[in-house]
């Protein structure tokens, strides 16, 4: 049987009133007694029932999509999915840039976002923060993964199969003839970058090429990070003669550090970068990489969403995993090696 508010109230020590006023996010309730309140409701596992009454119809629902993400190309793509799925369901979207939070920031801002959303879309990183997914599940807010390569069996998610797609990627450089490929990983606090790196190892592997520490470069998934990378690598004695990028912008970033350097691309330097994002197209040769649907994606989270919202309190409670198929884009930037 589901837990009433009659139940926390006791629990707490206050009327249902109060319990209401706290789970609804009113600021008249002393910050003693609003702690009070949700000790009561994570001990008893009290979920407040938004989607009986102001959540009931999809015009009505609020959805909360909180971003802090570097890459602009991958915010965009992200954005655009989004809104494109709000308008369709006449969801009402809440954008929020938690740029620059540390842990105990994140707790407070997931705790005061529980207040007002009936469900919360988070993209790579906070996708993966303990504190954020802690806070909101808590709250019995539904929440949505983006592209986390960290699966938590307590929320949905939407993704691609990261280690299978750098894989395949870096499959095509050694088809064309490749034995020295560079990768620069991607953000060390996301663990779609270790997926895309192991995948990166498993062709290499397969292939029979031994590994190379040289090889690899740290990339924070920005412009900047890649011109760092790249002109480490290509400094090396033996530089590579293909680099893989774990996404577009630090491609973007190799293509115009091998132009500086008088290098051809791909005549000199096979270049694949990862997400199909704008800056795959916005440089010259265009870019061979990995489509992650990012807007798809984004979309897809907020149908997930509005189906858990709308789910009847007798309903078995379910977590989704949703594997979205990736795709191989061959453009321009790959060559056989010099």
């Amino acid at each position: 049987m589901a837990v009433t508010i009659d139940e926390v109230a006791a629990h707490a020590k206050v009327s249902p009133m109060t319990v209401s006023r706290v789970v609804n996010g009113h600021s008249k309730v002393r910050e003693s007694t609003r702690e009070r309140v949700m000790e009561a409701v994570r001990a008893l596992g009290y979920v407040p029932n938004r989607a009986a009454s102001s959540l009931a119809a999809a015009q009505d629902a609020r959805i909360a999509l909180i971003y802090t993400n570097p890459s602009a190309a991958y915010l965009r793509e992200l954005l655009l999915g989004a809104l494109h799925g709000a308008a369709r369901t006449a969801a009402q979207l809440v954008i929020d840039d938690w740029e620059g939070f540390d842990a105990a920031a994140e707790r407070k801002a997931a705790r005061a976002l529980a207040r007002s959303v009936g469900g919360v879309i988070l993209p790579p990183p906070l996708c993966e923060s303990r504190v954020v997914i802690e806070e909101l599940t808590r709250a019995g807010v539904p929440v949505v993964a983006i592209a986390s390569g960290n699966l938590n069996h307590t929320i949905s998610s939407v993704r691609i199969d990261d280690f299978l797609a750098s894989k395949e990627i870096v499959e095509h450089l050694i088809k064309a003839g490749h034995t020295r490929i560079a990768c620069i990983k991607g953000h060390p606090n996301q663990m779609a970058s270790t997926r895309r790196f192991e995948g990166y190892q498993a062709a290499l592997k397969e292939a029979g090429i031994a590994p190379d520490a040289n090889l690899v470069q740290q990339g924070y998934f920005t412009y900047r990070s890649g011109l760092g990378a790249v002109e480490t690598l290509l400094s090396l004695r033996k530089p590579p003669t293909a680099i893989f990028a774990s996404n577009d912008d630090m491609a973007a970033a190799a293509v115009s550090v091998a132009h500086r350097r008088g290098l051809r691309v791909p005549q000199h330097l096979s270049i694949v970068g990862f997400d199909d994002t704008s800056a795959a197209t916005t440089v010259w040769p265009e870019l061979t990489t990995v489509r992650q649907p990012i807007a798809s994606m984004a979309d897809s989270a907020l149908d997930i969403l509005l189906r858990t919202i709308r789910r009847k309190p007798s309903d078995p409670r379910v977590v989704i995993d949703h594997v979205v198929a990736h795709q191989l884009v061959l453009r321009d930037s790959v060559a056989a090696p010099p």
